[in-house]
């Protein structure tokens, strides 16, 4: 009798999806937590036609 040591395919896949969804979380669970974005201001200039209308 051969014992086989492989997962099936399905398992494999749906392990696989875990671990990508887990790794993607944990990328956004930093980014939230550990990212401060800097601040800076923006100056939108207006023609005055656009104003009147």
């Amino acid at each position: 009798m051969e014992s086989r040591t492989d997962m099936p395919t399905l398992t494999r896949y749906l392990f696989l999806l875990i671990v990508l969804g887990g790794c993607g979380y944990g990328v956004l669970y930093a980014l939230a937590n550990f990212v401060e974005p800097t601040p800076r201001q923006i100056t939108v200039r207006l023609p005055v036609d656009r104003l009147y209308r």
